[in-house]
């Protein structure tokens, strides 16, 4: 008689040793690391963090807001607090109210939040709200207390404490709000996108690592003065840009021009002049708070600082040192012949045409065409033409021969669409 034997089959392991080998497995992907890259978005943040400014983040949903405040706050040494402003009442902002023993002679305390509490007692940290286009009008208002003071109830946030926010576009947010004036105006907005390569090379393992500005002690009170004399400048020049209140809802809930951020604007010129960041970085800085017209025109102007006082050209042209970047460049050559025309005579008109043979030899020749062709306007009938002048011919000719040769293009064209 025949019996049948069982198999042996294999046997299931454990499910808590599967959960160890899933365990391994995601420690494995979290191990990650870092490395110093260039990254003008982190720079602009990092730079405002220090400045003690609080920082709006905006972006679509998925793009690494979240991410980035994590490791920003890993890089800088803060512990991290995450509060989701959308899910909380006023009152987690504002404080709870407290009934003590005599409410008639003591008042009624209003207790802080555990959160709050815990960034008290480590004497620094990161707070982070998030979902803030999704917290509604009165949490809100509940929060210009704490963005501006720093003060949650009778508590006092200590001022190692640095506040950034994070916001989804109305758009893209879910049941979203536009932020209120107020609170839009104390915060610098910095718009946040993907870049390629960081997340391509940041899911290969290893993502930019951000640190804090080097500050050039030496630096300081030139850096103060700077952006002092850069923000008085401006508004003196142009005093409707003191105050502008958007019109339009939506603008009204970013970055815009008041005596408040423009104090922030102040700070940040000086932290970043301080700190030898570039024209990009303080250009995200600028216009993300006091908006992009207004930011723009103090850009300008700041270029126009940093222009060469066009007497000092005039003095020494054989030694004179022009900018580098091109429309710089222009700007001073056209200072150099605007300051000719404003006090003609024989010298200064030859010191600027040699001066324009100088900006030929070291930059490109199109810039010197304008100059070089006001300048001949200026000359009166008893100034000899200057030997530089014939350097300058060959360029000017053969502008004025591209300039001619366009003009017929355009003619040729349009007679064509007849």
């Amino acid at each position: 008689m025949l019996t049948n034997t069982p198999s042996s089959a294999p046997t299931d392991p454990a499910p808590d040793s599967q959960l160890a080998v899933a365990d391994a497995l995601m420690s494995l992907l979290r191990d990650t690391t870092t490395e110093p890259r260039p990254d003008i978005q982190l720079e602009a943040l990092t730079l405002a963090v220090s400045a003690d400014l609080p920082v709006l983040l905006w972006g679509e949903p998925g793009i690494g807001k979240t991410a980035a405040l994590t490791q920003l706050a890993a890089s800088l040494d803060l512990p991290l607090t995450t509060v989701i402003a959308s899910v909380h009442e006023p009152s987690d902002f504002s404080g709870l109210p407290i009934v003590g023993d005599d409410p008639a002679e003591q008042g009624v305390p209003m207790a802080p939040p555990d959160w709050a509490v815990r960034l008290v007692r480590a004497g620094k940290g990161l707070l982070f709200l998030d979902e803030l286009s999704t917290a509604p009008p009165a949490v809100q208002a509940a929060l210009l207390r704490l963005v501006l003071e720093r003060r949650i109830g009778a508590l006092q946030l200590p001022p190692g404490v640095r506040i950034v926010a994070a916001a989804n576009p109305r758009s893209s947010a879910a049941d979203g709000w536009e932020l209120s004036p107020p609170l839009a105006n104390r915060f610098v907005h910095l718009q946040w996108t993907h870049d390629h390569e960081v997340v391509v090379r940041g899911l290969a393992g290893t993502w930019p690592r951000a640190t804090l500005p080097r500050l050039d002690p030496e630096k300081l009170p030139e850096a103060v003065d700077f952006a002092r004399r850069a923000v008085c400048g401006l508004l003196s020049a142009r005093p409707t840009l003191v105050h502008r209140l958007p019109t339009t809802e939506t603008r009204r809930g970013g970055p815009w021009p008041s005596p408040r951020s423009w104090d922030m604007t102040l700070n940040l010129i000086a932290f970043a002049t301080a700190a030898g960041s570039s024209r990009e970085v303080l250009s995200l800085l600028v216009r993300g708070t006091v908006g992009d017209g207004p930011g723009l025109e103090l850009l300008a102007s700041l270029d126009r600082m940093d222009l060469p006082d066009p007497e000092d050209l005039l003095a020494d042209p054989a030694n004179a040192v022009l900018p580098e970047r091109g429309d710089l460049r222009q700007a001073a050559l056209d200072g150099v012949v605007a300051a000719v025309r404003t006090r003609p005579d024989r010298a200064r008109w030859d010191a600027a045409w040699a001066l324009l043979v100088r900006a030929l030899e070291t930059g490109a020749p199109d810039l010197v065409v304008v100059p070089a062709t006001t300048l001949a306007s200026l000359r009166q009938e008893d100034w000899d033409v200057p030997a530089a002048i014939e350097h300058l011919a060959g360029v000017v000719s053969l502008s004025q021969r591209a300039d001619r040769a366009a003009d017929r293009v355009a003619r040729v064209g349009a007679k064509a669409g007849r």
